[in-house]
């Protein structure tokens, strides 16, 4: 199996080198470019899910529908599409770029988190049939998207630090989901804009 690479930044979000996924996270993880993204039924509600207790950085932690990595010339959409499909067997179609300019440091257990991180999301029917990867995802649930909102604002819901402050900011974009505009792919760090080049 060919070693999955991470995109490697500098402060400006350009790219500057490519390091292998498995040993980029550590005391003092490097800026890389990340992505986030969360899936809605059309009645509102979102995916959430638990990391699994074998994950390196923040297990057993609920967080968004998935996350990941794009790798050297790959389109954030395109990986949210190939990343859903790996973590939960979930096929996701047309995934809409919404926080093109997210980013975050996280600490746990003396490993850090620290990316350039775009956020999309996406719908699936609510009765979509899932398929998690145990080593990705020990648990899923569905949860009312103004729930999330009130959990997280409030303090009583525990999800990923990434995730708290995301549904912060996809907040101010509405409360209803499927009318948050879509980004400006030119906003992205100029990392992700290099998978858009080939793109009508």
């Amino acid at each position: 199996m060919t070693e999955e690479l991470v995109v490697l930044l500098d402060g400006a979000g350009r790219a500057v080198g490519t390091a292998p996924k498995a040993r980029v996270h550590h005391s003092d993880t490097p800026l890389h470019l990340a992505f986030s993204l969360h899936v809605f039924s059309g009645g509102g509600e979102v995916l959430l899910t638990r990391r699994a207790r074998t994950k390196a950085t923040f297990p057993a932690v609920w967080t968004n529908t998935a996350c990941g990595h794009p790798g050297p010339g790959e389109e954030v959409g395109a990986a949210a599409v190939r990343r859903a499909g790996q973590e939960l067997g979930l096929e996701v179609t047309a995934p809409r770029l919404v926080l093109p300019r997210f980013s975050y440091r996280a600490e746990m257990g003396g490993i850090v988190e620290n990316e350039l991180c775009p956020v999309l999301v996406a719908s699936v029917p609510r009765d979509v049939v899932l398929q998690p990867d145990p080593a990705e995802v020990d648990r899923t649930r569905w949860a009312p998207w103004d729930e999330v909102v009130d959990g997280v604002r409030s303090g009583g819901l525990a999800l990923s630090p990434w995730a708290r402050l995301q549904v912060v900011e996809l907040a101010r974009l509405g409360p209803d989901p499927s009318t948050w505009p879509a980004a400006d792919p030119d906003l992205l760090p100029p990392a992700a804009r290099a998978g858009q080049r080939h793109r009508d």
